[in-house]
């Protein structure tokens, strides 16, 4: 679920992201850097995510029955970029 207030929605500009789950374990995928927003999704082995972010947010990768934190990756570098055609 996304909860973003109507003033911070004006302020950010957002991209179309896309994160894939290449290992064999299911995931936890978490927008974080971005004040009073919410974004986390479980992430299958294999899947897709597609999600729109701010850039200056970050990915955080959770996994494991503990949940560790296993990689932050900036939404900038997960940039759905155009092909050009």
């Amino acid at each position: 679920m996304t909860s973003l207030s109507t003033d911070v929605s004006k302020k950010l500009t957002f991209d179309l992201c896309c994160y894939v789950n290449a290992t064999p374990r299911i995931q936890v995928a978490r927008v974080v850097d971005v004040e009073n927003w919410y974004f986390e999704r479980v992430v299958f082995p294999g899947q897709r995510l597609m999600f729109e972010a701010p850039p200056m947010a970050h990915l955080n990768i959770h996994t494991g029955a503990t949940a560790d934190l296993t990689d932050s990756i900036s939404c900038e570098s997960l940039k759905v970029r155009s092909s050009g055609k």
